[in-house]
């Protein structure tokens, strides 16, 4: 039976009101939409059986993604397009499916293989947004602290820049090592995350460059 399993990745997008879904939310709203597509689940073993799929990194309320991970069990082998074609039309407005493809049953889970995330973040000010980043990256440390516990927040900032207008790129580590929040770096840089707009283009696992 385990031969024909059939593991696949999943990349969607999280749009509009459904930001602010919640990451419990967002596993309801797969489930639903994957159980109404007919498609042949592994289901956990237990009284409380559900369909065997995780999302590699939950996103945080407010926060709108471009490119998540989504990985799901088949107890037999489809084509990809052929689950991307019944799945489309269950989705809820603001969860769109970018695209489907097979990976191998015997791999590390996303969330191991995890290593990074990129976020796009808007704002509304400051004029001296260049000055601001160029001092943050100009520090060997940045001490924050999360839940009443202290840590480096500099080694956790991939890269950092300026794009256009009022816009922040960052790639920030992410993963089992330590993970940069978007929004311990905006108060890092003085700004008030709760003025900005984030929004996570994309995931890098082990395998990919950052």
């Amino acid at each position: 039976m385990a031969e024909r399993r059939q593991r696949l990745w999943l990349a969607f997008a999280v749009e509009g009101s459904l930001k602010w879904l919640g990451h419990l939310g967002l596993l309801r709203a797969w489930r639903r939409a994957l159980r109404r597509a007919r498609l042949p689940l592994l289901y956990s073993q237990g009284f409380h059986p559900r369909p065997r799929i995780s999302i590699a990194f939950p996103l945080p309320v407010g926060f709108s993604g471009e490119r998540e991970l989504l990985d799901m069990l088949l107890t037999r082998p489809l084509p990809p397009l052929e689950v991307a074609r019944r799945v489309r039309p269950h989705l809820p407005a603001g969860l769109s499916l970018k695209n489907v493809e097979e990976a191998d049953v015997r791999a590390p889970s996303l969330q191991s293989q995890l290593r990074a995330a990129e976020y796009l973040v808007r704002l509304t000010s400051p004029s001296d947004l260049p000055q601001r980043v160029q001092e943050l990256l100009s520090k060997e440390s940045c001490p924050r602290e999360r839940r009443g516990k202290q840590y480096d927040l500099r080694p956790l900032i991939r890269s950092l820049s300026v794009e256009g207008d009022l816009k922040l790129r960052m790639v920030l580590q992410a993963g089992d090592r330590g993970t940069g929040r978007p929004d311990e770096v905006l108060l890092a840089l003085g700004l008030d995350p709760s003025e900005a707009a984030i929004h996570r283009r994309r995931l890098y696992l082990a395998s990919d460059r950052s």
